[in-house]
């Protein structure tokens, strides 16, 4: 074989491996809240907001306005995904049943809900390590409350980061344009 052939050869084995320390958003995986393991890939080519929840916050209503953004938009590509964290004082001590329930009993959540998880420190769900990465918040990187939330283009790649204060009617405008 020419050394030409072999150079080819190598360049194109090279350029096919990952970079190392490249992450994105589809190569993550999470469990449902019913306890099935689902790689974020399937959610490709659509808008997605991933949002750290909890049911006894003071910003627990916003599940209204998440689920009335979900519903305007899921048919034209939006999916939004509720990661519950009881790392905020406590206020996400119920089971993963519990959970669902509240979820579905008092805001009619129909977006997907995954297992409890941890989205600062140590034991960081490593979705929530990369998003923090990318997107850092004002002030340092950790998450601040819950409800923070994140949005992603269809192609996977994190846009935005809003504060837990943000209500989701005031990301309605930012959504539209992805879905564009």
């Amino acid at each position: 074989m020419s050394i030409n052939k072999l150079l080819i050869i190598s360049i194109i084995a090279i350029t096919s491996l990952p970079i190392m320390g490249q992450d994105n958003f589809y190569q993550f995986k999470a469990k449902t809240i019913a306890g099935k393991e689902i790689g974020m890939d399937s959610y490709k080519g659509k808008v997605v907001l991933v949002v750290n929840v909890a049911s006894k916050c003071g910003l627990t209503p916003q599940y209204k306005g998440l689920e009335e953004l979900y519903k305007k938009y899921k048919d034209k590509g939006l999916v939004i995904l509720g990661f519950p964290c009881n790392q905020f004082a406590g206020q996400e001590s119920g089971s993963e049943k519990e959970i669902a329930e509240f979820c579905s009993l008092n805001y009619g959540v129909s977006f997907p809900m995954f297992a409890k998880i941890d989205v600062n420190g140590k034991n960081a769900d490593p979705l929530f390590v990369y998003l923090k990465k990318v997107l850092p918040g004002t002030l340092g990187n950790d998450i601040k409350w819950n409800f923070s939330k994140f949005l992603l283009d269809k192609e996977g790649k994190p846009v935005d980061r809003y504060a837990p204060t943000t209500v989701p009617a005031d990301i309605e405008k930012d959504i539209e344009k992805l879905l564009k």
